[in-house]
Parts: C-alpha cells; sequence; structure tokens
C-alpha cells in the first residue's frame, strides 16, 4: 500500500452500496476500508486512523449518530474528519446536532457517486492549502 494513499472507512450496512462506494474509492486512488455497522466502525477507526469516513446514519447494532458521539470521545477520534452519506434529508430532527461535528452532510438521493468521490477529494485538496 502506498503511503501517500489517503484511507477512508467507509461505513455502510447496504451490502450494495458498500460495494459500489468501495470500488469508486479505489478507483479514484484511495484505500478504502469497511464497516456495516457502527459499532464495527467505532472499532475499526480507533485501531486503523483512516483520513476520513464516510458515515451512514440509519444502521443496524450502532446507528451513525451514537458511532459520532463514541468516537469524538475519544482523543484521535475527536478531529478525524466525517463525511455524513445518508438517506436523511435535510429536515431530519438532529441534523443540526449532527452537522456541527462533521465535515459534510451529503443526502444520498441528492448526489452521485461521482459527486461523493469528488467532495472527498476536494476535501485532500483543501488541506494542501
Amino acid at each position: 500500500m502506498s503511503a501517500n494513499k489517503k484511507i477512508i472507512l467507509l461505513v455502510e450496512d447496504e451490502e450494495s452500496m458498500r460495494r459500489v462506494l468501495k470500488g469508486k474509492l479505489e478507483h479514484a486512488g484511495f484505500v478504502s476500508i469497511e464497516a456495516k455497522d457502527g459499532a464495527e466502525a467505532l472499532v475499526l477507526a480507533k485501531e486503523k486512523h483512516p483520513d476520513l469516513i464516510l458515515l451512514d446514519i440509519i444502521m443496524p447494532r450502532m446507528d451513525g449518530v451514537v458511532m459520532l458521539q463514541e468516537l469524538r470521545k475519544d482523543s484521535w477520534g475527536k478531529d478525524v474528519p466525517i463525511m455524513v452519506l445518508t438517506n436523511l434529508g435535510e429536515d431530519w430532527e438532529t441534523s443540526e446536532f449532527i452537522k456541527k461535528d462533521v465535515d459534510s452532510y451529503l443526502v444520498k438521493a441528492d448526489c452521485t457517486l461521482e459527486d461523493i468521490v469528488d467532495k472527498i477529494k476536494g476535501k485532500f485538496a483543501d488541506e494542501g492549502k
């Protein structure tokens, strides 16, 4: 694995979506690690220290909100960039809570896979400035 490749933790319970996103991210030059729920993601995040987390909200075992709250308590996890990718629209009741603690809030129905990859690329391009 190349030392300069950014690692993305992809947290998504829908296997087909996870598989397609993983392919798009890897095609764009990222290393992708996957979790199917918040509990698995929390362990992987603390273990692997990815450069960015792409986080779904509605998931089994531990949802994205709880995962985010738990991760932000961790000394490393309090600063990791997180992009929420969810089916929950802008009017979701706790979206303001989530939005203040994440870098981006993307609604699946409102963006393409290319939009998601471009947003991630943009995040890392901004870091270099």
